[in-house]
């Protein structure tokens, strides 16, 4: 009896999820770990609104469902690291603008927290273009 309510109480939370989603992930371009991204946000000071840009490096993806999905861009700012979580499905996020693609071998880039200077580089992927004939 405990394991179907338990099964019953996991689809209501499904269901309450997907009837709140806007479906805002499916706007913003592909990215993964590597990538430099900007993120342009929306911050509440008092009864003031304004939009901000985040510019970083993508050092992980979190999160299987759509809903749960989370991203952690991480920039470097006066000297020191700054690493900042967002959830996909945020209202906050206007906009994500991918301006370079990284080339790298693993999915979460936790070792770019001890690197500093030129050591911390990540080399760019190339795409061929398609000649047109």
């Amino acid at each position: 009896m405990l394991r179907k309510w338990r099964i019953e109480k996991m689809d209501l939370i499904k269901v309450a999820e997907q009837a709140f989603a806007g479906g805002k992930a499916a706007e913003f371009p592909e990215f993964k770990a590597g990538d430099t991204i900007t993120v342009t946000y929306r911050i509440k000071e008092g009864d003031k609104e304004r939009d901000q840009k985040f510019r970083g490096v993508v050092i992980q993806m979190k999160g299987a469902d759509p809903f749960t999905k989370t991203f952690t861009v991480r920039k470097v700012s006066g000297g020191i690291g700054v690493e900042r979580i967002f959830p996909f499905q945020s209202p906050f996020i206007d906009s994500i603008e991918v301006n370079k693609y990284g080339k790298v071998r693993r999915a979460r880039i936790f070792y770019l927290r001890d690197l500093t200077g030129k050591k911390a580089r990540i080399k760019e992927r190339v795409y061929k273009a398609a000649e047109k004939e």
